[in-house]
């Protein structure tokens, strides 16, 4: 048996069906804690006496301590040995929950926030970590399951947590959350193998070699930027959607908001091809056609302020798109240098969550001075911005 043999097969015996759910779960638990208060939104305004602006810093809150984590945790990864640090990661986050629970003001309440968004990144350790124990052939397959997992557990947030608060108040998810992270960190030091990264680089060089990445690679750089702008549409979307739907429009409840995170769970589920797509080397048409069809989503988005199928179609080519895009730039940069997928994730994951937190900030502005139609507005010109790098990646043969 030669040597690459011996090592699939030990891939393929560590990376069993079961882990892979596992892990896919882990992901979606530690990306659903981040996305827990924005059906919420508008409950959490009322209590803490808030502006729609006011609080749609929340999100943008996590998502800039997501981002942060991305740039300064993940790189770690390739230095320290995986599994504990994603046990002690996950319990960290566990502790922002708890904060979060017990917040008797809003100050309180955004430290929580951006401790669990920090260390919540524990899905980025996770995802290049399935990269790295998949054998070649089926990489993109298990990186597109792990990340379907994380995009549920990010839609699904939102369903759960306008049920609970319809149960027990806006508080309830988070110490339901908290406990459910605690189980999990036991379950994956007991489950997880133990595997270490070989680097000489100490923590200084990692970074740097993050920048050099990110400026030197333009398969990444175009992907990254890809990513950053198809999450801003993402959490345009979503950001204030709530508002939307407990407005004058709709007028729904808690759980009623929170139920519609299935609709966009459809499209996620949809878009779990896509990774395989990029495995038969298709990696282009599935981000060209991903592109224009998020850009023409937005119609039907737009015109969901006054029929409630328009938005649900919308919801799930918008969700099926931005998922199947960012699986398909996962499989490709996850191909480009696998002694360094933890700083690659760091370098792509770090602007997709700017994009997410840009997209969280323009959203909010967007409704409170024009509407609906503002945000879907703000939503089509990121998808324009997106499809000229794209153009000009494909051009140039980046992408």
């Amino acid at each position: 048996m030669t040597t690459s043999t011996h090592s699939s097969a030990q891939q393929q015996a560590v990376l069993s069906p079961g882990l892979i759910l596992l892990m896919a779960v882990a992901t979606g638990l530690a990306a659903a804690s981040n996305y827990y208060a924005q059906p919420l939104l508008e409950t959490i305004a009322r209590a803490f006496h808030l502006s729609v602006n006011q609080a749609g810093f929340i999100v943008t809150t996590a998502q800039l301590g997501y981002a942060f984590g991305l740039l300064f945790l993940v790189p770690l990864g390739d230095m320290f040995e995986r599994r504990s640090m994603i046990v002690v990661m996950t319990l960290l986050s566990a502790a922002g929950l708890l904060i979060t629970a017990n917040s008797t003001s809003i100050s309180m309440m955004l430290v929580g926030t951006a401790l669990t968004g920090l260390f919540s990144v524990v899905a980025q350790v996770l995802v290049p970590l399935a990269a790295t124990l998949a054998e070649p052939a089926r990489r993109g397959k298990i990186v597109g399951m792990i990340m379907s997992g994380l995009l549920l557990g990010i839609l699904l947030a939102r369903t759960v947590s306008g049920l609970l608060a319809a149960l027990g108040g806006w508080r309830t998810v988070y110490w339901v959350a908290s406990v459910l992270m605690v189980i999990m960190s036991a379950v994956l030091w007991r489950v997880l193998p133990q595997h270490k990264q070989n680097t000489h680089l100490n923590y200084l060089q990692l970074m740097k070699s993050i920048f050099t990445l990110f400026f030197f690679t333009p398969v990444l750089r175009t992907r990254a930027l890809i990513g950053m702008f198809i999450f801003a549409n993402f959490s345009a979307l979503w950001t204030s959607m709530a508002f939307l739907l407990a407005g004058p429009s709709y007028g729904y409840s808690e759980g009623v908001i929170g139920l519609f995170g299935l609709v966009g769970a459809a499209g996620a589920l949809a878009a779990t091809r896509a990774g395989h797509l990029a495995d038969k080397g298709k990696a282009q048409l599935t981000t060209t056609c991903g592109l224009v069809l998020l850009l023409l989503s937005w119609s039907a988005v737009a015109y969901g302020q006054h029929s409630i199928i328009s938005l649900i179609l919308g919801i799930i080519v918008l969700d099926l798109c931005v998922q199947g895009v960012h699986i398909t730039n996962q499989s490709v940069i996850y191909k480009l240098m696998p002694e360094a997928r933890n700083r690659l994730t760091a370098g792509y994951m770090t602007s997709y969550f700017i994009g997410g937190a840009a997209g969280s900030v323009v959203s909010a502005a967007a409704f409170q001075a024009a509407g609906w139609y503002g945000v879907c507005t703000a939503g089509a010109i990121f998808c324009v911005i997106n499809l000229v790098v794209w153009l000009f990646g494909h051009k140039h043969r980046f992408g």
